[in-house]
């Protein structure tokens, strides 16, 4: 084995990369945990990645094959419920370690200078895990999927000047159809990885340059640190290893439901909704008044959330107190806000048909 690494560190600097990975510091204090969830959100990529391709080789998309092929996949395949099922709930932790992630960064102040790109290419990840829910919620081409695809196109359609043309780019017509699942099939498995995958480079790559950041209120307080290589590496695979079983444990005593082929000629089920983490916007558009000051409700909701999605993008820009080293309640009180609204609209969306 030591002839093996040898042969490699002669021919690629494997010590120049080894030097790299042991460049970044972690700081130790006592809000060091929030820093285990950017890594389980990675983990939990991974995951997808893997389980994704493994459904791949028995996924047939269309109109006429789609649910069938998940069926098979379910019922015929070995162990393809326990594969689908961990694809399914990994997904879905995904996005649950994606939101703690940004908003413990959101309290923390980690988007101030010089940590400005490392904070808009996370909100762009966190952004594109969410269209990865929506693409891949639509593949079994089951009858929630359905209805509830055609509510959420529905609502892009919503947009002003540019809703049309969004509502025919997403469902590849004027109708959710055969077309729109082949169009979602490709966003799922090759658009919305690659635009990943190169957002997820540079992320990791600005975050090895800069090292890991430390909250606002502790800048300077802190008095001990941790080589990220090995050692806090290794305690991020003890922590992989845990979200591993917590995925699985769900997976065989939850498996995901396929529930009913999708018929575009029935009248949509009562109660149809998305899926957890679209159910707060969901909630709060159905609560607004057809029309709110003469312009119509749903149109001031989506521009409502639009507004908030480009103002906590930019937030380092807006922010510049904390670039100072002056930490504004301001950020604090909205972040809080925002947090408990997302968890009242999601449980209300849950308790309330």
């Amino acid at each position: 084995m030591r002839g093996l690494i040898n042969w490699l560190a002669e021919r690629y600097q494997i010590d120049q990369l080894l030097s790299f990975a042991k460049k970044k510091d972690v700081p130790i204090h006592k809000e060091f945990v929030w820093y285990y969830f950017g890594g389980i959100a990675l983990f939990l990529f991974i995951i997808q990645v893997f389980t994704g391709i493994l459904l791949l080789l028995y996924y047939k998309p269309g109109a006429d094959t789609a649910f069938e092929s998940v069926q098979f996949i379910v019922t015929k395949v070995k162990y393809g419920w326990l594969i689908r099922s961990i694809h399914s709930w990994s997904a879905n932790l995904m996005v649950l370690a994606a939101f703690i992630h940004m908003f413990s960064n959101l309290f923390a102040r980690t988007y101030r200078k010089p940590r400005e790109l490392t904070w808009i290419s996370g909100m762009f990840l966190f952004f594109l895990s969410m269209g990865f829910g929506f693409s891949g919620y639509l593949l079994p081409w089951n009858e929630l999927a359905f209805f509830a695809t055609k509510v959420g196109t529905d609502i892009a359609g919503a947009v002003p000047i540019i809703g049309e043309y969004m509502l025919v780019f997403l469902r590849g017509g004027q109708d959710v159809t055969g077309g729109t699942l082949s169009r979602f099939f490709g966003f799922h498995v090759a658009v919305l990885p690659g635009i990943f995958t190169l957002f997820l480079a540079a992320h990791l790559a600005i975050i090895q340059f800069q090292g890991m950041s430390t909250p606002l209120h502790l800048e300077g307080k802190i008095k001990r640190k941790m080589p990220f290589f090995p050692n806090f590496m290794l305690r991020d695979l003890v922590v992989w290893i845990g979200v591993l079983n917590v995925v699985a444990l769900l997976a065989v005593f939850f498996p995901w439901e396929l529930g009913v082929k999708a018929d575009a000629f029935q009248a949509a089920p009562a109660g149809i909704k998305p899926e957890w983490y679209f159910m707060f916007m969901f909630q709060t558009l159905k609560f607004l008044p057809a029309e709110v000051f003469f312009i119509e409700g749903e149109l001031v909701g989506i521009g409502g959330f639009s507004l908030a999605g480009i103002l906590v993008v930019l937030l380092p820009f807006i922010d510049r107190k904390s670039s100072r080293g002056i930490k504004h309640p301001l950020v604090t009180i909205l972040g809080v806000l925002a947090v408990l609204f997302i968890i009242a609209m999601t449980i209300v969306g849950y308790t309330i048909e």
